[in-house]
């Protein structure tokens, strides 16, 4: 480790604008190098090729393949979240919302496909990361719900309101993503934001 650098988790965090450049051409390159291989046929030299750095650049901020496939599954998440975020809080109201985040992780997924194998191999590379993903997105969900319970947004008092609502907003999140962002985008996202809003506002029971 050089002295400009400390330990952030899996990856040195870097205090330069230059080691943060090459500490984010290495995750990008390391999102080509799994999405395309895999975790076990990727390797450390075909991510510092990608990202054209040398070998040494890569060490100087991760350990090791397992390192930089955590940090990379840490990264994403927290790249979804950016790019999610500040839909819902421009939406005016709770279904609103959902389907403004619902919406713009379609898009995410669109232009990322790559995430689904790369967090789905977390579960067997490291169930850890994998957990780690799925929890934190449904904590921030129903942290959201409870928020909109506490004004009067949702059908639901805040005691109401729990774990179970958030994980199937999100499990309807990661599989509407998986069909109609990763295996093909044959609807618009506005078409499919809709049919999700209309089901969180009347549910399934006749009107």
């Amino acid at each position: 480790m050089t002295g400009e650098d400390s330990i952030e988790g899996d990856r040195k965090a870097p205090r330069t604008e230059r080691g943060r450049r090459t500490q984010r051409a290495i995750l990008d390159a390391a999102v080509a190098e799994f999405g395309e291989r895999g975790f076990h046929d990727a390797s450390i030299s075909g991510i510092t090729r990608r990202a054209g750095v040398a070998l040494g650049s890569f060490y100087t901020y991760f350990d090791s393949k397992d390192a930089v496939f955590r940090a990379l599954v840490a990264d994403l998440s927290e790249r979804v979240r950016v790019h999610v975020a500040p839909a819902i809080r421009a939406a005016d109201g709770q279904v609103a919302a959902e389907r403004a985040g619902l919406a713009s992780f379609l898009d995410f997924v669109r232009a990322h496909k790559e995430i689904y194998r790369i967090i789905d191999e977390a579960e067997f590379v490291d169930p850890d990361s994998f957990r780690r993903h799925y929890a934190s997105t449904a904590e921030r969900i129903e942290v959201r719900l409870r928020a909109a319970a506490a004004r009067g947004d949702v059908a639901a008092e805040v005691d109401e309101v729990d774990e179970v609502h958030a994980w199937a907003i999100m499990g309807m999140n990661v599989f509407l993503g998986l069909r109609f962002g990763v295996w093909a985008d044959d609807r618009s996202v506005d078409d499919i934001a809709d049919v999700v809003a209309r089901l969180l506002t009347h549910g399934l029971s006749p009107r």
